[in-house]
Formats: C-alpha cells, sequence, structure tokens
C-alpha cells in the first residue's frame, strides 16, 4: 500500500510550526500503517468535515495527519472555557471562543469571525456525537452556506487505514437535497472504528457501498 501524505497547499492556513515538527507528526502517522487519498484543495477559506466519528481515537488519527501537514484547524468553543486553566491548550489547539448568547445567534457569531479572517478553516464533526446520531446536524452546512464558503470533505476508512479527502461543496442552500449528495460522495470510502455506533444516514450509504 502506498503511504501518500500530501503537502499542504499554500492558500490553506497553516500552523506555526517548524518542518521538523511537521516532519515527527508525518511520520507518526505513517508508522501507524495510515495513509491520506485524494487532492487537498488549495483554498484560503473552508468548512471541513469529516466522518465517521465513533470513536474517541478519531481524534488521534485526525490530529497526528493535521500535525503533520501543518494545517491549522479552527474549533470553536464556549468562551467560558477560556476562563479556566485550559485556556493555554485550547489556543494552541486552534479553538475560538463564541458566545453562545450572541443577540443574533451562534450561527452568525461564527459567521462574523469567519468574514474577519483572512484565512480560516472551520472543523466539524458533522454527527455531533460518537454514539449512533439519528440524523446529520445542520450546523456545518448553515455557517458554511451563511458564509459563502464551501465545505471539504474528508472520512475516516478503518478498513483501509485512511483518510480520504472527499473533495469540495458548494452549498445551495438546499439543505437537504445537498446533504443527500454530500453523502453519497463517502460511498465506498469510509469505515468506522466502532460500527455499531454509526450514524443512521451513513449506514445507509455504507449498505450501497
Amino acid at each position: 500500500m502506498n503511504q501518500y501524505f500530501p503537502e499542504l497547499p499554500d492558500q490553506v492556513p497553516s500552523r506555526n510550526s517548524s518542518a521538523f515538527t511537521r516532519a515527527i507528526f508525518k511520520q507518526l502517522y505513517l508508522a501507524q500503517g495510515w495513509r491520506f487519498v485524494g487532492e487537498f484543495p488549495n483554498l484560503p477559506k473552508a468548512v471541513a468535515i469529516i466522518s465517521p466519528h465513533t470513536s474517541n481515537i478519531d481524534a488521534w488519527h485526525g490530529f497526528t495527519a493535521l500535525l503533520g501537514l501543518g494545517l491549522q484547524i479552527t474549533i470553536f468553543g464556549k468562551n467560558s472555557l477560556f476562563h479556566t486553566p485550559l485556556k493555554p491548550l485550547l489556543e494552541w489547539i486552534g479553538v475560538i471562543p463564541v458566545n453562545r448568547t450572541h443577540a443574533q445567534g451562534l450561527t452568525q457569531n461564527i459567521i462574523d469571525i469567519i468574514h474577519s479572517k483572512e484565512k480560516i478553516w472551520v472543523g466539524m464533526a458533522p454527527e455531533g456525537s460518537r454514539k449512533q446520531a439519528e440524523a446529520i446536524r445542520s450546523g456545518f452546512y448553515r455557517i458554511a452556506y451563511g458564509a459563502q464558503i464551501p465545505i471539504v470533505m474528508f472520512s475516516f476508512d478503518y478498513a483501509q487505514k485512511t483518510i480520504h479527502c472527499l473533495g469540495v461543496f458548494h452549498p445551495t442552500g438546499h439543505f437537504e437535497q445537498d446533504l443527500e449528495h454530500i453523502l453519497d460522495l463517502y460511498i465506498g470510502k469510509f469505515s468506522a472504528k466502532n460500527p455499531k455506533w454509526l450514524a443512521k444516514p451513513l449506514q445507509k450509504r455504507l449498505k450501497n457501498s
């Protein structure tokens, strides 16, 4: 199996990390037998989603991959967390505090932050939970559509020890219709660490793959 690992394109937001640090995490990712498949899109702004999410180990594989790339992924968290000893760690990871009582709502708060940045990739897990989800949450879509930025889709494939980049999708504003198209792109390119916790919309695609 070819253990391909991409270079980070120049328009994508990057972490302030050294080549040595990136090399360490790249080798750590590859040493576990994992690889990367797909063309990494060269976009300054995007909502990046990754599925399926059924285990805490998902974060480990995703984290070693993004540190190996030097990719800066932004995650939004409650602003109250930044009044705890976790603040330095949260800032290092790339968590940005948001006010859940924002007058125009949390989604608009995040959209405003996106508009204020020259480069930003927002990372989200659409299931919203490791346990079996009945449906895919719409938050990632509403943020992408509201900010007028594309969605970049990634998948975990534990059977093949692969993270796939499934391409770029530009939301049209028709969530249900667009979600069907997005999920269909996962067919044949995902497998869960804990299949019994796979979200039901992805279970349907697993049967068709």
